[in-house]
C-alpha cells in the first residue's frame, strides 16, 4: 500500500506494494510507545497520544525507563534487560497515575527495544481467565466438527461473540493469493460477503508477510489521526524505526480509505497459518469505531491458533486418505506393468485405474513414436503436437501441470473442452515419452467483491465498490492438487525403476546371447570347414564311378548315382554358404571410401551368366560414395541382385531397379524388382538363417544369402528391411550411416 491524504488530494497507489508499512513513523491514538537504547534503557524516541501525560510526567525523551511516567515502569526493568532479539513479551497492566492501568508489551527488534502501553477499554475483562469459559466451549465444539467448513463457521461465530463486532469472516487464500470468504457470522448492520472473492492486489505481498508475523491486528477507527514518533535530535538522520510487532503501529492511509469505502469504522484480523505459511484470515468488521480490548484480542488469537491447528489436521488427514487411495491404485498399475514385457502398453490396460490415479477424464501414453489414448482426450495428432510443445518448454523437473492450458498455448483452444487442464510426466530425457492426464473445461461463475479487472484512469483511488461482480470463467479445468501431482511423480519414479530393471535384464541377456553367438559361430565354422572335404569326396568319387562303370549300370542305378551327386553338391553349397556366414561374424572390417555405382556395375557384369538369354530392363542411377568394407558390400549387392534375377525368372518383362535416398544420418539403397514378390505377413522371416518363403523346387537357394546381407549391414551400423506383394514384386532396402563402424 502507499501513502494517502484526507480526501482533497488523490491517493497515489503506484507504490502500494512497496510502501514502508513496517516503518510508518506513527501510531494509532490509543496509548503510547517508547523506543529504548537496549544497553542503557534510555528513551530515544516516543509517540504519546495524550498530551496530558506529557504535562503530568514530562517528556520521556532522554530519560531512563525507571524515571518515565512517574516511575510506573520501574518494575519492568529486569524483564527488559533480559529481552532476546526478535521477541515480544507481555509485561502486565501498569497504572499510570490516575490515567488507568495500561497493558504493557515489550518488543526487541534488532538493536531496538520498544515498549508500548495500550490504554484500557471501559468494561474490558480483567484477565484472560475471564474469557476461558468461552474458549473452552469453542474447543469442545471443534472436536465434533467433521469438516473444514464446519470448523470455520464455529470460529466465525465464536470470534463475533467475543468481540461483539458486526461481521466476522473467514477468508482463505488460493495459490495466486486471491482470497475467498468461506465462512461468515454477522448481524444485519453490514452486508454479507460470503462466497465473494477478492483479488491478490487487495492484500499485497508485504502486507501478507506482516500478517504471517503478527497474528492479530486492530484498527479501532478508520478516521483516526496518527500520532507521530518523535526522536532525539541526535538521531534525526538514523534509519526509520521498525514498528512491525507493535500493536499500536499506524497503518497505511490507503487501507483506511479502503475501510471507509467498505463502510466499516473498525476492523480486526486474526492470521491463520498452516505449517508456518499464511493460509487465511479471520477478518472482523464493525460499522462504527470500536476498540477490542487486549485480553479479548488475545483470546481471539488463541482461537485462531486452535483453528489453524485444526485446519492443518483436517487437511493433512484428508491428504493422507487421498494418498492411501492413490497408492492402492498405483500398486494395481505397477503389478500389471512389472509382469509385462511392454510395460508402457500394460499401463493402459487398466484404463479405470490410470484415470483414477489423478482423477482425470482422459489420459494419453506417448512412447516410441506411438500415442495411445484413454477416455476423453484430444486427437492423436493434437496430443503429439502437445508433446512437441512440452518438449520445447524450459521447465524444472519432469512434471508439467496447469489447469488453464489455452492461456499458455494458444493451439490448445482447439481442444479446450476436453483438455483445459493437463498434468504430464516425462519418462525419458532422451526420447519424447510422456504420460499425460486431461481434465475438461469447467465453465463456472465466480462472484468477486467488485470488478477485479477494473482500472481507473488518472489518479488511482482505493476500491470504492464492493458489490458482487460475477465473472464467467472459461478455458479452465478444476485445479490439480498436491495429491494429484505427487501421484503422477510417484508413478514416474516407479516407471523409471522398471525401465532400469528391464535394461539391466536386457544387458544380461545380451551378454549371454553374445557369448552363445560366438560359440555358435565357432561351432558352425568348425563343422562347415570340416564337412567341405567329405562332400567333395562324395562328388568326386561318384563322378569317377560314373566314368568307370556307367556302361554296366542300369537306368535306376544311374538315377541313384545322379541323385547322390546332386545331393552332395547341394550339401556342399550349403556348407560353403554356412562357412561364409560364419566368417562374416569373425572377419575384420576394412572400411574405405568406395564408389557404389562402379561396384554395382561390376557385380551385375559378373552375374551376366545368371540371366543369359533373358531380356531384363535395368535401371541403375548414379550412386554416392560410401565408407564401407568393399568385400562385404560386394557380397551384399551380389545377393540382392542375384535374388532379383532369380525371382523375375517367370516374369514376361522383368525390370530390376537400383535406387538411392539420403536422410539426415544415413545413405539408403534399395533393389526393386517386379518378380514373384512375397507375402508381407512373413516379412520378419526374410533375413533369418535358413528362412525361405518359396519352395526349393521353384527357386534354388540355401536361405542364407539375406542373412549374410543383414549381418554385413548390421556390422556397418545400418539397417535392413523389405517390402513386397505377391505377384507384384519386392524391394529390399539397406542403409550405410554417414559415420559407420563395426557394431558387433
Amino acid at each position: 500500500m502507499s501513502s494517502w491524504n484526507s480526501g482533497e488530494h488523490p491517493l497515489d497507489l503506484s507504490g502500494c506494494a512497496s510502501e514502508p508499512i513496517r516503518t510508518p513513523g506513527a501510531i494509532q491514538p490509543y496509548g503510547l510507545i517508547l523506543v529504548l537504547e537496549p544497553a542503557s534503557l534510555l528513551v530515544t524516541a516516543r509517540a504519546v497520544a495524550r498530551a496530558e501525560l506529557l504535562e503530568a510526567f514530562g517528556d520521556p525523551l532522554g530519560q531512563p525507563i525507571d524515571a518515565v511516567l512517574g516511575g510506573a515502569l520501574a518494575r519492568c526493568r529486569p524483564a527488559l534487560e533480559a529481552m532476546a532479539q526478535d521477541t515480544s513479551q507481555f509485561l502486565g497492566a501498569h497504572a499510570i497515575g490516575g490515567h488507568g492501568a495500561h497493558h504493557v508489551q515489550a518488543h526487541r527488534v534488532g538493536d531496538t527495544l520498544i515498549v508500548e502501553l495500550e490504554a484500557p477499554v471501559p468494561g474490558e475483562p480483567g484477565s484472560l481467565e475471564d474469557l476461558y469459559p468461552s474458549i473452552r466451549h469453542f474447543m469442545g465444539a471443534i472436536e465434533r466438527a467433521a469438516t473444514l467448513a464446519a470448523l470455520c463457521d464455529l470460529a466465525a461465530a465464536q470470534v463475533r461473540e467475543l468481540t461483539g463486532l458486526d461481521r466476522v469472516l473467514v477468508y482463505r487464500f488460493d495459490e495466486e493469493w486471491n482470497g475467498a470468504v468461506i465462512a461468515e457470522d454477522r448481524n444485519d448492520v453490514l452486508p454479507s460477503y460470503l462466497d465473494l472473492r477478492f483479488p491478490e492486489s487487495d492484500i499485497p505481498a508485504q502486507a501478507r508477510e506482516l500478517y504471517r508475523q503478527n497474528r492479530v491486528r486492530l484498527i479501532a477507527d478508520s478516521n483516526y489521526q496518527p500520532v507521530p514518533l518523535v526522536r532525539n535530535a541526535a538521531l534525526a538522520d538514523a534509519p526509520p524505526t521498525d514498528l512491525s510487532p507493535v500493536s499500536l503501529r499506524s497503518v497505511s492511509p490507503v487501507h483506511l480509505q479502503y475501510m471507509r469505502n467498505m463502510g466499516t469504522g473498525a476492523s480486526m484480523s486474526v492470521s491463520l497459518l498452516r505449517e508456518g505459511q499464511l493460509w487465511g484470515l479471520i477478518s472482523c468488521h464493525n460499522q462504527t469505531p470500536r476498540r477490542v480490548p487486549y485480553h479479548v484480542r488475545t483470546a481471539c488469537e488463541f482461537i485462531g491458533q486452535i483453528l489453524s491447528l485444526q485446519i492443518a489436521l483436517k487437511e493433512r488427514a484428508l491428504g493422507v486418505e487421498q494418498r492411501i487411495a492413490r497408492r492402492a491404485i498405483q500398486v494395481r498399475l505397477l503389478a500389471r506393468m512389472a509382469g509385462d514385457q511392454d510395460f508402457m502398453a500394460a499401463l493402459g490396460r487398466d484404463q479405470r485405474s490410470l484415470l483414477a490415479l489423478t482423477e482425470s477424464s482422459g489420459a494419453a501414453i506417448v512412447h516410441r513414436g506411438e500415442c495411445i489414448l484413454h477416455g476423453d482426450c484430444p486427437s492423436q495428432a493434437q496430443v503429439m503436437h502437445l508433446v512437441q510443445w512440452l518438449a520445447a518448454q524450459q521447465r524444472e523437473g519432469d512434471l508439467f501441470c496447469t489447469e488453464r492450458l489455452p492461456s499458455l498455448w494458444k493451439d490448445a483452444e482447439a481442444f479446450a473442452d476436453v483438455a483445459s487442464g493437463v498434468l504430464a510426466i516425462s519418462i525419458s530425457q532422451v526420447h519424447d515419452s510422456y504420460v499425460l492426464w486431461f481434465r475438461p473445461e469447467v465453465v463456472r461463475t465466480v462472484r468477486w467483491g467488485g470488478d477485479p479487472r477494473k482500472e481507473a484512469t488518472g489518479a488511482l483511488t482505493p476500491r470504492t465498490s464492493f458489490e458482487g461482480w460475477k465473472e464467467t470463467v472459461r478455458r479452465q479445468s478444476s485445479p490439480w492438487n498436491a495429491v494429484d501431482r505427487d501421484a503422477a511423480l510417484e508413478l514416474r519414479a516407479a516407471i523409471v525403476d522398471i525401465v532400469l530393471r528391464k535394461a539391466e535384464e536386457m544387458a544380461a541377456l545380451n551378454e549371454q546371447l553374445l557369448r552363445s553367438n560366438k560359440e555358435l559361430e565357432a561351432f558352425s565354422y568348425s563343422v562347415s570347414h570340416d564337412l567341405r572335404a567329405p562332400f567333395r569326396h562324395i562328388v568326386g568319387y561318384s563322378e569317377l564311378l560314373w566314368a568307370s562303370a556307367s556302361d554296366r549300370l542300369n537306368d535306376s542305378e544311374k538315377r541313384f548315382l545322379d541323385t547322390i551327386v546332386e545331393s552332395a553338391q547341394s550339401a556342399g553349397t550349403l556348407v560353403d554358404d554356412l562357412l561364409s556366414f560364419s566368417q562374416m561374424g569373425r572377419s575384420t572390417m576394412g572400411q574405405i571410401s568406395m564408389d557404389m555405382t562402379a561396384l554395382v556395375e561390376d557385380v551385375r557384369h559378373k552375374l551376366d551368366m545368371e540371366y543369359a538369354g533373358r531380356s531384363i530392363q535395368w535401371a541403375v542411377p548414379p550412386l554416392p560414395r560410401v565408407q564401407a568394407d568393399p568385400g562385404m558390400l560386394r557380397l551384399v549387392w551380389q545377393n540382392l541382385l542375384a535374388n532379383a534375377i532369380k525371382f523375375t525368372r517367370d516374369t514376361p518383362q522383368p525390370v530390376i531397379e537400383v535406387g538411392h535416398q539420403r536422410t539426415d544420418t544415413e545413405e539408403v539403397f534399395f533393389v526393386r524388382d517386379n518378380g514373384c514378390g512375397f507375402d508381407m505377413r512373413y516379412v520378419d522371416k526374410l533375413f533369418g538363417v535358413f528362412q525361405r518363403l518359396h519352395h526349393s523346387d521353384e527357386y534354388e537357394g540355401t536361405g542364407i544369402g539375406l542373412a549374410n546381407v543383414h549381418r554385413i549391414i548390421t556390422r556397418h551400423g545400418g539397417r535392413t528391411w523389405a517390402e513386397g506383394e505377391v505377384g507384384v514384386g519386392a524391394t529390399f532396402f539397406f542403409t550405410i550411416p554417414f559415420a559407420t563402424g563395426d557394431k558387433v
